[in-house]
């Protein structure tokens, strides 16, 4: 049986990561490959990652003769997780095309594990609700064989009539080595080459070595995984990291892992099979800033190659990481930063603002620990209540008028707060702006003390200062436009 393996993420339509170039291919679509070639079927995947429209796939039908279209978002992928409404709409488009060619349509992702409902009226025949790569090799088995028994296949949403049928769950998998290595051999890599030699001057490439999280902050969705967690071995991720450097060279690599090397002695296998092997690689990792409080463990990091740390710090207000169930301290970031930083690594900070119950107080001690640590990146967004969270439960109510963003850089506060939405975006945009100036003085300084050390990116940075403290200025001056409360930013002597 010949199937056609797509996925719903075109980066053209997201204009802030657009801008960005900084593609990754779809993870979790190479291992569906990968599992169904294992199968016996014929896969040809379709990547629309630099298509200009859904246009592609009707071209990409008439050309190859499928008998069957499976749309396998990159769960592995947090922009995918986001369920922005332009890719939804966008596979809505894809799925119309596959019925307007009278082929059966399978759908797999975050969003359609939310809402099967939401696809099924636009015409697919079958969700596949959680982890995917057994339920899709079952389904399309059974699909080949023309046994229709959909019931007895766990994992999957269809239409009975005018009745949604849910079967019952399929357990995730537990022994993640047995499944192959992701197909990277069927995608045509060269566009995300240009791009990330372009941008960067490197080729970034993306794995996964765990699967889960076990942690429980209200506001994290896992529509896919849950609060397992199930690892890959550090000899599987090293092998998968030898061939992408062998093959494509790769020299730097972002693991997607919600939380990297949680398994007692990973890291540690991890940096010796490294040492051992004498790999040279860099890469990024998420973390908690608790399990960063250990020095051994940041230095098992460091041995093993990873450059930066996203720590997910949301906020600087103990009460608020308490509202989250974030399980953290606030000294706890302060510690981690602290040790990243002598062992050479690159700490870098998400931020969150808008929780319910964020008042000036919080938001203020959450710009006081970022000007004291001064991570050497921020990613900054605003809550962003998605189903399946406790977070969610508290605010559906007030999601009637709108409960996806339109795009990663939408920032739409979609629920009564204590200030208006439109509050919330010029302090996303003026923290930035205001982070990034004072970044760039640091820079200045730096190249005054030793001109001959100053990199690329740094020099970039000092050249934007100017605009950067012209934006801190304007974005402010909205704030205060926005609330009668000036205490809402950096010192004004810091402004000059």
């Amino acid at each position: 049986m010949k199937l056609l393996l797509t996925h719903g993420y075109f980066l053209r339509l997201d204009e802030k990561q657009w801008s960005l170039q900084e593609p990754y291919p779809p993870l979790a679509t190479l291992y569906a490959a990968s599992e169904l070639k294992r199968e016996g079927f014929e896969v040809i995947i379709q990547d629309p990652m630099f298509e200009k429209s859904t246009d592609f796939l009707n071209h990409a039908i008439i050309q190859n003769r499928p008998e069957l279209v499976i749309i396998y978002d990159d769960v592995f992928n947090y922009l995918t997780k986001m369920c922005t409404t332009v890719m939804r709409n966008a596979v809505f488009d894809m799925i119309e095309i596959a019925k307007m060619n009278k082929l059966i349509c399978v759908i797999a992702g975050s969003d359609a594990s939310d809402h099967p409902d939401m696809y099924l009226k636009q015409g697919a025949d079958f969700i596949i609700k959680g982890e995917g790569e057994k339920t899709v090799s079952e389904l399309v088995r059974a699909i080949a064989e023309r046994k229709e028994n959909w019931k007895a296949i766990p994992g999957i949403c269809f239409m009975e009539g005018d009745r949604m049928i849910k079967t019952e769950s399929r357990p995730v998998m537990k022994e993640l080595d047995k499944l192959g290595l992701p197909d990277w051999d069927s995608i045509d890599l060269k566009p995300y080459v240009q791009a990330w030699k372009k941008k960067s001057g490197y080729l970034s490439l993306n794995i996964s070595t765990t699967r889960g999280c076990p942690f429980h902050c209200n506001w994290c969705a896992k529509p896919i995984y849950g609060n397992r967690y199930h690892v890959h071995s550090p000899e599987y991720t090293l092998n998968q990291i030898n061939k992408l450097q062998k093959v494509f060279g790769a020299e730097h690599f972002w693991i997607t892992d919600d939380i990297f090397g949680l398994k007692p002695g990973w890291t540690s296998r991890f940096a010796e099979l490294v040492s051992e092997s004498g790999a040279r690689f860099r890469y990024k990792i998420q973390s908690r800033a608790d399990l960063l409080c250990k020095e051994g463990t940041v230095k098992e990091l460091a041995g093993s190659g990873c450059e930066t740390v996203w720590i997910g710090a949301e906020s600087g207000s103990q009460k608020i990481l308490d509202a989250m169930d974030k399980g953290i301290r606030v000294e706890q970031i302060y510690e981690a930063n602290k040790l990243l930083r002598k062992h050479g690594i690159r700490p870098a900070f998400f931020l969150q603002f808008g929780y319910p119950g964020e008042d000036m107080n919080d938001i203020n001690l959450t710009i006081k620990m970022l000007e004291e640590l001064m991570p050497e990146d921020i990613g900054i967004s605003i809550s962003y209540p998605l189903p399946g969270t406790v977070f969610h439960d508290k605010v559906k109510e007030e999601l009637s008028n709108k409960a996806n963003w339109t795009d990663s850089d939408d920032l739409d506060l979609m629920f009564q707060n204590t200030y208006p939405a439109e509050f919330y975006k010029n302090l996303q945009r003026y923290i930035h702006r205001r982070y990034r100036s004072r970044q760039a003085l640091r820079y200045i300084g730096k190249a005054l003390k030793k001109p001959f050390r100053i990199k690329a990116p740094e020099l970039l940075s000092m050249c934007k200062a100017p605009a950067y403290i012209a934006g801190s200025i304007y974005y402010k001056r909205k704030l205060l436009r926005n609330t009668r409360d000036s205490n809402i930013s950096f010192k004004e002597s810091d402004e000059s």
